[in-house]
């Protein structure tokens, strides 16, 4: 019984302890976690991406969104990404993790064209 009380006093200390420690640098821990994760949008709609260039951060997830009635693919003409066939109101995110320009296609429609420059 003893051995369990110590080790809970040794346990109170540590989060007392603890707290001082992060009281103090609260302002570090809240700017790490306040950072939200960048996304950004792209519909497809009328044989189009909507909008055909889009500017973002490196570190972004770009969402696109099939709102025609009919199929569509969102493939990288450089072979870094390629969706499955999204049929009427399927999604397909890729996060981009490097800068430069990244251009894709619908394979099924190959004029229907798109660019995602990252900086």
């Amino acid at each position: 019984m003893r051995r369990s009380v110590f080790v809970a006093s040794l346990m109170a200390l540590a989060v007392i302890g603890l707290g001082g420690i992060v009281g103090k640098h609260k302002s570090f821990v809240a700017s790490a976690q306040e950072k939200p994760a960048s996304t950004a949008e792209v519909k497809i709609d009328n044989f189009v991406f909507g909008p055909a260039a889009i500017t973002v951060s490196v570190g972004t997830t770009v969402t696109w969104i099939n709102r025609d009635d009919i199929p569509h693919t969102v493939v990288s003409t450089d072979k870094v990404f390629k969706s499955k066939v999204l049929d009427t109101d399927e999604k397909f995110s890729y996060t981009f993790t490097k800068a430069g320009e990244y251009p894709y296609f619908c394979s099924i429609h190959p004029k229907m064209t798109g660019k995602v420059v990252v900086q």
